[in-house]
């Protein structure tokens, strides 16, 4: 068993039915409308209810930033890298080398659910886990999107390559910009380390490094916000790409650095 904390973390479980509940506990001390939607959610779902003191609470989640709501669910099953080769292509996926901010990866996974990414792959070890503090600052959307955890992310890539999958790495020594890359085939973005970046060995696996153009005097973005510059123009260029399919005759698709 395991914690979750907060509003939407405990709400999205509840929706997406991708957790077991135990049960959720709920501060005695707090009376408001968003916390008696989530009161009436878990009753619609048959999870039994506990209304303790806010302290108790605190003890649970071992944070005051519980906003009134803990629920004790059974451990998250993560699935296998070749549960991500299911459903429609293209394919847009997102590789995490290493990211050790349980912040980095929420907002990550958050992005990548807005983002219509089709599944994550995270490292088992030397990597933040998905904890209760990476679920609540995903604002509960690492519970809609589809995890596969893998030892070893070099092998990953290669098998997702074997899959006729381009990977494409973050890299600041990036050749060429990302806005100049063609997003619409099949597509995993690897983004690396804070800090550090891609690994050698993974940096060397990618068919090719992109790069964010910088205007002012710092050399990067941070990881999060990087992903979401990337995660967001790839979503642009499918939309485009959809909308064109639809309304326009058939013609030649365009070639870019990933065709």
């Amino acid at each position: 068993m395991e914690i979750l904390y907060g509003l939407h973390p405990v709400e999205e479980a509840l929706r997406s039915g991708s957790r077991q509940f135990d049960h959720v506990c709920v501060a005695r001390e707090r009376h408001d409308q968003r916390l008696q939607r989530l009161i009436d959610l878990s009753r619609e779902n048959g999870v039994r209810l506990r209304f303790e003191p806010r302290e108790e609470l605190t003890r649970l989640a071992k944070t005051a930033g519980h906003q009134g709501v803990v629920a004790i669910v059974r451990t998250r099953e993560f699935l296998e890298i070749e549960d991500l080769f299911e459903g429609p292509e293209p394919r847009l996926l997102l590789a995490l080398d290493g990211i050790e901010d349980p912040q980095n990866l929420g907002a990550l996974l958050r992005t990548a659910d807005g983002a219509g990414v089709d599944g994550v792959l995270l490292t088992e070890r030397r990597a933040a886990p998905l904890s209760p503090v990476a679920v609540k600052a995903s604002a509960g959307a690492a519970e809609h999107v589809r995890i596969a955890r893998v030892v070893n992310l070099v092998r990953a890539l290669e098998e997702l390559k074997e899959r006729n999958i381009w990977c494409v790495g973050l890299d600041e020594r990036g050749t060429a910009n990302y806005d100049e890359y063609d997003f619409t085939s099949n597509t995993v973005v690897v983004l690396g380390r804070e800090g550090d970046g891609l690994h050698d060995l993974v940096r060397r696996t990618c068919d090719h490094l992109l790069r964010i153009p910088m205007a002012g005097g710092v050399a990067s973005l941070n990881v999060s916000a990087a992903g979401a510059v990337v995660l967001f123009e790839a979503a642009r260029q499918r939309r485009g790409r959809v909308s064109a399919a639809a309304t326009a005759k058939p013609h030649k698709e365009k070639k870019g650095l990933g065709s």
